[in-house]
């Protein structure tokens, strides 16, 4: 195993300045986030409705008072389960795993709070998919943009297959996706959880992934 350096923590604008990256914004910005993100509202069924119902209700409760944890337990667990982002026999998921090279000479590290990869029990390979999540509005210190990048580009490093990178963040009610092929990045719209469609297009856009990843991604 690769010996795990000092982390530095990165900025956005740091990375985009230090790797060359180009940042889009919209989804109608870049084809893979159009096409990711241009899909009808889902099916659901009765135990689903039922389930998102429950969380829904949790969410206007008052989800902006929720701490890291509860946001993890109350919301983002649920979402992805409707989702169906799951383990299955071609890929695993992981949570708080440590992941880190060094990238055009730079050293990057990041412990995604998600992440959909290749894997065996606990050890993980091939990464797809990455979340990052932060209970209240972005700062310097927990912004969850840059730990996202981070993970791209360390996946992009590792996995040497020229296959786009895809991710969301979760800054508490608000949902957004990325995609990031070569050194172009992509940001979706904002999606707000507390507005029930949108909640709904969150989990439509995860399913949309999980096509994505099983037709296109796996190797």
């Amino acid at each position: 195993m690769k010996k795990k350096k000092k982390e530095i923590k990165y900025l956005e604008g740091d990375l985009i300045l230090a790797f060359g990256l180009t940042r889009l914004v919209g989804n109608q910005k870049n084809p893979l986030m159009q096409e990711w993100t241009g899909i009808n509202l889902p099916t659901l069924s009765l135990s689903e409705q039922e389930l998102l119902e429950n969380i829904f209700a949790e969410v206007e409760k008052g989800v902006e008072g929720w701490n890291e944890e509860e946001l993890k337990f109350k919301l983002i667990s649920i979402v992805m389960r409707l989702g169906h982002l799951t383990s299955n026999g071609k890929y695993l998921t992981f949570c708080d795993r440590e992941i880190y090279a060094t990238v055009e000479g730079k050293y990057l590290y990041v412990k995604p709070d998600f992440m959909i990869a290749k894997g065996a029990l606990d050890r993980h390979q091939t990464p797809y998919f990455y979340l990052q999540e932060y209970k209240k509005l972005k700062d310097p210190s927990g912004d969850p943009v840059p730990q996202l990048i981070e993970g791209f580009l360390i996946a992009m490093h590792e996995n040497q297959n020229g296959k786009p990178m895809y991710g969301c963040t979760v800054t508490g009610a608000y949902w957004e996706f990325f995609v990031m092929e070569g050194k172009t990045y992509c940001i979706s719209d904002s999606y707000d959880c507390r507005n029930k469609e949108h909640l709904l297009k969150i989990i439509s856009i995860l399913r949309k992934y999980k096509e994505i990843l099983e037709t296109r991604i796996l190797d």
